[in-house]
């Protein structure tokens, strides 16, 4: 079993790595000779299951296994994340596959000609990363080569992993979920985090007035998401203190492809967008057409994270049942192609 790659794209796989050590503290990481995939599946909270395009991240990629050239590993995200930080300077870095000890490791090689504060960085996080793990001894291991000749630095991290075996994968797929009802294109997602936070920080400070009274538990905000086929989309925060809403208008609904829909055009127009398209309107007046969920605010702020990405988004309300996110981060490619993309599942709560 083998697996090495040098990364061409570290802050783009930092960013990445970031976004998802929100969600959960473990990835289902599947390597192949087609794509990367990570998957985080919380006990509670949103869902990730990530497409990586291997040229949007590596380069010089090689992988090799007795289960046909797939390797399936489980990766701490902080430690992961921890450990690509102190490569964001470095002039070149990879990543392989590796044992210590006998035990399997993602060993992270940085080359940099900071020796001073990269080094010291590195020291600090591999340390914090080492006291993060169950087991102290499985730990980052860094290892300082100075070439006094090219003045260069090596630095080489490990992060401790899990082999999984195919079949203990075996059983993992996507949620399934009902067709959407409204496709829209997210607006910025960080002005969308900004207003999200706020509403959820006055939801927090009204139920822990409401609690200090009644003396309930307070149980986390409800922000009331929805959007409608005429490119509306409005957040809302209603509670037994307040009701305030913030609406965008003018934002895009993409029209589905016929051409993946069995039946093509024809199914199409009986397709629940198309349906939905006909009812409401542009300035989101009228209470027909609008497809809404309800989530945990606290939870939909750390999913806003992956806005560090970049990227378009769309979100797919299936109302009353879930919004599915599909983050497309940009690749390098003109045509658009081939994109990786971040799909996030979010159950929608009760009213």
């Amino acid at each position: 079993m083998r697996f090495k790659a040098n990364i061409q794209n570290i802050i783009t796989f930092t960013r990445f790595t970031a976004s998802l050590s929100s969600l959960g503290p473990f990835a289902w990481v599947r390597l192949d000779e087609n794509d990367i995939r990570f998957t985080v599946i919380p006990e509670q909270g949103t869902q990730v299951w990530s497409v990586l395009q291997i040229d949007s991240v590596f380069e010089s990629y090689l992988i090799e296994s007795a289960a046909d050239n797939v390797i399936n590993l489980e990766v701490p995200l902080q430690g992961l994340h921890r450990a690509l930080k102190s490569a964001v300077n470095a002039t070149a870095a990879s990543i392989r596959l590796t044992k210590r000890d006998g035990l399997p490791m993602l060993c992270l090689t940085i080359n940099t000609t900071s020796v001073g504060n990269i080094a010291m960085q590195t020291a600090d996080d591999s340390f914090a990363a080492m006291m993060d793990t169950e087991d102290g001894e499985r730990g980052m291991n860094i290892d300082f080569t100075n070439n006094a000749r090219e003045r260069e630095t090596i630095i080489t991290q490990d992060i401790p992993i899990r082999v999984l075996s195919s079949n203990s994968v075996d059983g993992l797929h996507e949620p399934r979920t009902r067709e959407p009802d409204v496709n829209i294109e997210l607006p910025s997602l960080m002005q969308l985090k900004a207003i999200s936070d706020r509403f959820t920080r006055l939801a927090l400070v009204s139920k822990a007035s409401a609690s200090s009274v009644s003396g309930a538990t307070s149980v986390g905000p409800r922000l009331e998401l929805s959007a409608n086929m005429h490119g509306c989309l409005r957040i809302r925060i209603d509670t037994d203190a307040m009701n305030i809403n913030s609406t965008w208008t003018g934002l895009t609904n993409p029209r589905l492809d016929p051409s993946a829909i069995e039946g093509g055009e024809a199914a199409l127009q009986n397709h629940p967008t198309e349906i939905m398209r006909q009812q409401g309107d542009a300035k989101g007046d009228s209470e027909e057409g609008w497809a809404k969920v309800f989530i945990d605010g606290r939870d939909w702020s750390k999913v806003m994270s992956v806005g560090r990405v970049g990227g378009r988004v769309i979100a797919c309300f299936c109302n009353d049942h879930a919004l599915i996110l599909y983050v497309y981060m940009n690749t390098g490619n003109d045509d658009g192609s081939d994109r990786s993309v971040l799909t996030y599942y979010i159950s929608s709560y009760s009213n």
